[in-house]
């Protein structure tokens, strides 16, 4: 079972849960100072992008102790290119947006490594 880190700072606790794809999912919980209740959008806000749980998934896990299926996260494709080299194809070579679709991490490479060669 994996279990959340803990962590009190000032007024706000901060939870960490390493997942098995190697993503931690973070929430901090503040405490107001004038002991109001958080609305319904922050709480959504909290399950869906700080936790990456649905609503019933979340009560099935506190009250049941069923653990959410996480979805895995998005894989980088193999051959993507770096922002740094896109950023320096479309600056320094004018290359278009559907040409960087089609080029190679190492044709990319190469492209850049022969121009910055040229000076």
């Amino acid at each position: 079972m994996r279990s959340a880190r803990g962590k009190l700072t000032g007024h706000h606790a901060t939870y960490e849960l390493a997942l098995p794809d190697g993503r931690i999912l973070r929430t901090r919980i503040s405490r107001p100072v004038d002991a109001t209740v958080y609305g319904v959008s922050l709480w959504d806000h909290i399950l869906r992008d700080q936790l990456d749980v649905t609503e019933d998934e979340s009560w099935s896990c506190a009250k049941d102790g069923r653990q959410p299926e996480r979805s895995p996260a998005r894989a980088e494709p193999e051959n993507a290119l770096p922002l740094g080299v896109v950023l320096a194809l479309k600056r320094e070579l004018g290359l278009s947006e559907d040409e960087l679709r089609t080029i190679t991490k190492d044709d990319a490479v190469a492209r850049l490594d022969e121009h910055w060669a040229r000076g």
